[in-house]
């Protein structure tokens, strides 16, 4: 096992390898991945970080796929984090990075991973975050967050990035599902992917019009709408353009105060969890349930064992 200072000596100097293995330290929430984070956390908050979701099958593979491809025409080092859905035996990643954008892997200023989400919600996994201090504090440009798609939970990302990019495709009522998920309002820049099928006209008149609906100030500041074909790379520079202009006008996300709020709770759960007897919970568990005891005596009683 490597130590911490060396580690970190590493990750400095560019150890694709000794990146990869911070990344697993980090996502299996290993006391060593901990202490890797405090140590780098002052070299981080200079990465853009965008989030890209939308509903299934709406492209954001392929999309994450050619903006990668146009960041590295631009010389810009990228990491990618894919949220994919857990396997219920081993809790890894079901898709895994090694199908995904095939293309990169032999591309040193690319760093894929892909993030099991282990059942929580909200479409990323657990330590995306500290994921992304990592690549952050590696000296990576610009790291690209893909959520896993399952649709009205993923408004988690909109607290994680700088800029959140909603990917809706014509022609499968996105519109309408979109405005019943809740995920309309917390796009900053909307990507009309597979533009060109019948009905992306339409689609980019619902959303406008679902725009005009706010008030003055909202008009004003209302997201950005692109067309692209993201299997032909058409409309990425134009969206790589809005994206920039929004990060440019509100500035960089990932200090603000309510996202530590959010993910210091969720490491307070952890925690406590952590220092929950595992039988203790399983024999009050059995309790609870044959009405026994009431969860509020055992909630207490985990509480004071601790």
């Amino acid at each position: 096992m490597r130590s911490l200072e060396t580690l970190q000596k590493e990750i400095a100097s560019g150890d694709v390898r000794a990146l990869a293995r911070a990344a697993t330290l980090v996502e299996n929430q290993t006391d060593l991945g901990r202490e890797l984070i405090a140590a780098l956390f002052p070299q981080t908050g200079r990465a853009m970080t965008i989030g890209i979701t939308g509903l299934p099958g709406a492209g954001k593979s392929t999309l994450v796929d050619q903006l990668t491809k146009h960041l590295r025409k631009e010389g810009r080092t990228v990491a990618v984090i894919a949220a994919d859905p857990s396997s219920p035996y081993s809790r890894g990643a079901i898709l895994g990075d090694r199908i995904r954008m095939q293309s990169h892997f032999d591309d040193g200023g690319v760093f894929i991973r892909s993030m099991a989400t282990r059942g929580k919600l909200g479409g990323i996994a657990q330590t995306t975050l500290e994921m992304a201090l990592l690549f952050d504090a590696a000296g990576l440009d610009v790291i690209l967050i893909e959520t896993v798609g399952v649709g009205q939970d993923e408004i988690e990302i909109a607290r994680l990035a700088d800029v959140t990019v909603l990917v809706l495709t014509p022609g499968m009522g996105d519109d309408i599902q979109a405005i019943k998920a809740g995920i309309m309002e917390i796009a900053d820049v909307f990507a009309i992917n597979k533009s060109d099928l019948p009905g992306a006209e339409r689609l980019e008149q619902e959303i406008r019009a679902m725009q005009s609906l706010g008030g003055e100030s909202d008009r004003a500041n209302a997201a950005p709408v692109r067309r692209v074909i993201a299997t032909e790379g058409h409309g990425i520079d134009e969206l790589l353009t809005a994206i920039r202009e929004v990060f440019e006008r509100r500035g960089r996300q990932n200090t603000r105060q309510e996202v530590w709020e959010f993910r210091l709770q969720e490491m307070l759960r952890d925690r406590l969890l952590k220092d929950i007897d595992g039988e203790s919970l399983r024999e009050h568990a059995k309790r609870v349930a044959a009405k026994m005891e009431d969860p509020y005596r055992a909630v207490d009683e985990l509480w004071q064992s601790r």
